[in-house]
């Protein structure tokens, strides 16, 4: 299926600065992020595949997510459209005056590993969690992530329509019921997967790959 994101292109220069940081940030994953992922059920190779990585020497703006999981947003060919980063303190993260998982400020709101709707067929699963898209995609399913039922825009729906079944994987709480529903309500063919609590990445290491299939068979 080939679909694109109705999106302005990056400038020569844009394209240049995200992949410097990209591939600094990816050749400086740390220990605590690697473990960190590993304990999330991440497979090296999976994060490798997703050039997922760590803000170790921050590129210009990106000083407040020094420390923190850097985690590409790429183009269906590889190339990185966007970075959102993930605190990996064990702390309140809104007493400390930051959300758990950020992106960069005036960021446009984009579709995480839209590749996926390039490379599926009939079939895509959409996920809250740009994390719960990589175990999904572990399980050999065509996974995307659309950060929040805030984040869903009406063009999305031109870029789901042509799938047979979409998926919906939102966690298991009323921003995920929100979610379902947005994207449910928006696609005739979409159809919400139930976890049984929390999220995709809690099923997957509570039930592993069986408990995931189990809801969408």
């Amino acid at each position: 299926m080939s679909q694109r994101e109705p999106m302005r292109p990056l400038s020569a220069s844009t394209r240049a600065d995200l992949e410097e940081a990209t591939a600094a940030y990816q050749a400086a994953l740390t220990l605590d992020a690697a473990q960190y992922l590993d304990a999330r059920g991440i497979t090296r190779e999976t994060a490798h595949s997703f050039r997922v990585g760590t803000v170790a020497d921050p590129r210009p703006g990106h000083t407040r997510f020094t420390g923190w999981l850097a985690i590409p947003y790429l183009s269906h060919t590889g190339y990185p459209l966007s970075l959102r980063f993930r605190c990996l303190a064990d702390h309140d993260h809104r007493h400390a005056g930051h959300g758990k998982y950020m992106s960069i400020s005036g960021e446009t709101s984009r579709v995480f590993n839209v590749g996926a709707i390039h490379r599926a067929a009939h079939e895509l699963h959409v996920c809250e969690g740009e994390l719960d898209a990589l175990i999904l995609t572990q399980l050999g399913l065509h996974a995307i992530a659309i950060p929040g039922a805030t984040n869903w825009k009406p063009y999305y729906k031109r870029m789901l329509a042509g799938f047979t079944r979409v998926w919906v994987w939102g966690d298991r709480d009323d921003a995920g019921d929100t979610f379902n529903r947005t994207v449910c309500t928006a696609l005739r063919s979409a159809r919400a997967a139930r976890l049984p609590a929390g999220d995709v990445t809690d099923t997957y290491l509570s039930g592993g790959a069986a408990a995931l299939h189990a809801l969408i068979t």
